[in-house]
């Protein structure tokens, strides 16, 4: 079953590009979709996952090292904690492949 969610972040598109050049180019395993868009105060990250488990994996074998070294680069050592998802009802997505 698709897992679909959305999680704010304070951040800017500047930080944004640095951790995604950190991640690379490969598709990430069970990605159906991925958006960024600007919100108050921050980014709204939206994603759609084959499962939570393909999400959480990517989360922990990729963006949370990307992270650390974005962070590290700017000289905060303490990467702070994930953002709370709030999970969302998917109806339904439609992606150009």
């Amino acid at each position: 079953m698709a897992y679909a969610f959305q999680y704010d972040v304070p951040a800017d598109a500047e930080f944004y590009r640095r951790v995604a050049a950190e991640i690379g180019d490969e598709r990430p395993k069970g990605v159906v979709a991925h958006l960024v868009v600007e919100s108050d105060g921050g980014l709204r990250h939206i994603g759609v996952w084959e499962s939570r488990e393909d999400w959480e994996r990517f989360r922990s074998e990729r963006l949370g090292p990307a992270l650390g070294r974005v962070f590290a680069a700017v000289g905060v050592r303490n990467v702070p904690p994930p953002p709370p998802e709030q999970e969302l009802d998917l109806v339904d997505v439609v992606v150009e492949r």
